[in-house]
């Protein structure tokens, strides 16, 4: 019963098979992103694999097909709807970019449940679409607020990808630091696939920043942080990323991640019932050499098991019904026992602190009052 994902164009896929529920992967598999795609699919997997042991979903098998979400988003919104549309599967999930969601989100709304599991610059509210990750008002701004405060960091300098997460973060990230005693005092936004950082890191230097917000994608970020810390500017100015997992501490290298700092839902340092199960589970299962599985990649294990427990709860595919019941959800996995509002999960955020090649876990963020 249990065995790997099929590829995209695998004949199976298009034999129809009533005992099993096809739930579309949609992962990075090239660019910038694809660095940690391997912990995305491996985690994925596990989790399907933890659902088929107890049972399945409405006593079927789910069965996962791999999606590359690294592609151009009108690709992967072209492929998505060709499988939604033709029956092959019967719900979505996984990590990819805001620009990718927003090309598939309209595709396959009112046809299937979405569960993204990407942190995202907040506000989607497609029926049909659920959010298992971190956005700005929970994760950036208590971060901001505690680097304020223990750091006194006041100028701070966004460097991002030119699309839309980085961008309306920023925007965020602008009332974060006023609200902090403090201002953003520049911007640069650059595309995925950035090798050259010497204009930015001049323009970071003249601005005498405290600290920068690092809104860059997998590889684009190890670049980032080799030649930031090549400049010295890791001597004079923090870094805040939130989105940096241990796979792309490992690719930048001990000696760049010198006072860098990273938020998130999951850290693979986290110690607690639920983090050291997981791990558990997975190094049994793809042993001790496998990718590290850090917050990106433990985000498809969530987002898998949120997709059972949807379906299961409704005890139907159908979109508007799943929805209606999604605030009665819960679920338990690596961060905890997790409920559903307003369609997206809250859960705990942390911010951790670079040492070496691992994060040590500095704090519990405070929730921002009134999002409770």
């Amino acid at each position: 019963m249990h065995r790997p994902p099929l590829p995209l164009h695998h004949p199976e896929w298009f034999t129809a098979d009533d005992s099993a529920l096809n739930i579309a992967l949609v992962y990075p598999m090239q660019g910038p992103a694809g660095i940690f795609g391997p912990t995305c699919e491996a985690c994925a997997r596990l989790a399907a694999e933890e659902v088929n042991k107890a049972g399945g979903v409405l006593g079927k098998e789910l069965r996962l097909l791999e999606v590359d979400g690294g592609a151009e988003p009108w690709r992967v919104a072209r492929d998505v709807e060709a499988l939604v549309a033709t029956g092959v599967v019967q719900g979505v999930t996984g990590w990819h970019i805001s620009s990718v969601r927003q090309a598939v989100a309209p595709r396959i709304a009112h046809r299937v449940p979405y569960v993204y599991t990407a942190l995202y610059e907040g506000g989607e509210r497609t029926e049909g679409v659920f959010m298992t990750s971190e956005t700005p008002d929970w994760q950036l701004l208590p971060a901001m607020r505690h680097l304020a405060e223990s750091r006194r960091v006041r100028r701070w300098f966004v460097v991002g990808n030119n699309y839309v997460w980085p961008r309306r973060t920023a925007k965020a990230a602008r009332h974060y630091a006023r609200a902090c005693r403090g201002r953003v005092c520049g911007e640069a936004y650059l595309p995925l696939g950035t090798e050259d950082f010497h204009d930015v890191l001049r323009r970071i230097e003249h601005a005498d920043a405290d600290g920068v917000l690092m809104l860059l994608v997998g590889s684009d970020a190890v670049r980032f942080n080799r030649a930031f810390a090549a400049s010295g500017l890791d001597q004079r100015c923090l870094r805040l990323s939130t989105l940096m997992d241990e796979n792309m501490l490992m690719a930048s290298g001990s000696e760049a991640t010198r006072d860098l700092f990273s938020t998130a839902g999951f850290f693979a340092s986290l110690v607690n019932q639920d983090s050291l199960d997981f791990h558990g589970q997975y190094a049994a299962r793809f042993g001790i050499e496998a990718p590290a599985p850090g917050s990106l990649g433990e985000s498809c294990y969530e987002g898998v098991l949120l997709l059972a427990a949807l379906i299961e709860r409704a005890r139907t595919l159908d979109v508007s019904a799943i929805g209606e019941a999604a605030d009665a959800v819960s679920y338990e996995g690596p961060r905890g026992l997790l409920r559903l509002k307003d369609r997206h999960v809250r859960q705990r955020i942390y911010l951790a602190e670079a040492d070496g090649l691992d994060f040590n876990v500095l704090a519990q963020l405070r929730a921002p009052h009134g999002l409770l």
